[in-house]
């Protein structure tokens, strides 16, 4: 868990985090005792912002991978192909992800043949890659949306993607259903509805990951070189 900053507070904070045009979407909750209270969405303009909050966000997941294979020919790391497994028709939402090398050098990502929604967020993933230690893995979790809400689904893909009207419908009447109050997310004006329904689905997990029930792809942890867990959780 993060270093305490100022008073010691009777709440804990818990945040999900996703990209948007260069920015982050952030939805976060008090969460005390059982009590878990949703708070109005922000938007940061860094990953550093997020990490410096005050009160610090005691667990974050974030919508980039942590953890990156050396090689392009290891294909999808461990955590992507049994992502993909669970996610039957959406799995198509989990993508390459880039190398060490492409995030540590900012290098050139043309032999990542990474797809092009990972490509346009690929200063997103070096932005949190600078930020990563073993140590801030305490704190900072890798995760995607499309698992979070395979959980709050009760472990089934959903049937539409969020680019569609249906898609944005499902995903909410899942969020309501489970999480009291998650409407003071999903329905701010804040940010595009995709991108605040990924960051309901990413907070949920946090709290999971908080109240240590949370599920970790894979199982049986796999490091990078740099000594990171290759890792999804929800």
């Amino acid at each position: 868990m993060p270093l305490q900053r100022g008073p010691k507070l009777p709440y804990t904070v818990v945040a999900g985090a996703t990209p948007w045009a260069r920015r982050w979407v952030v939805a976060s909750a008090k969460l005390t005792g059982s009590v878990f209270s949703p708070e109005p969405p922000q938007l940061y303009t860094s990953f550093q912002a997020i990490l410096d909050e005050h009160p610090a966000y005691a667990v974050i997941v974030v919508n980039a991978p942590i953890g990156f294979a050396d090689r392009v020919d290891e294909g999808f790391r461990r955590c992507d192909r049994e992502a993909r497994a669970l996610l039957g028709r959406r799995a198509i939402t989990i993508g390459r992800s880039p190398t060490r090398a492409t995030v540590s050098e900012q290098g050139n990502a043309s032999n990542d043949r990474l797809d092009a929604i990972t490509a346009t967020r690929l200063p997103m993933m070096i932005e949190v890659a600078a930020e990563m230690s073993s140590y801030r893995q305490r704190q900072v979790y890798g995760g995607h949306p499309e698992l979070s809400f395979y959980f709050l689904n009760r472990e089934r893909p959903l049937l539409y993607s969020k680019t569609h009207a249906m898609g944005r419908d499902e995903r909410r009447d899942v969020l309501v259903e489970r999480v009291t109050g998650i409407e003071k997310i999903t329905d701010a004006d804040v940010a595009p509805t995709k991108h605040l329904l990924d960051a309901a689905a990413l907070l949920f997990s946090a709290r999971r990951i908080f109240l240590r029930s949370a599920e970790r792809l894979p199982m049986e942890a796999e490091w990078d070189s740099e000594g990171l867990r290759m890792e999804l959780v929800y």
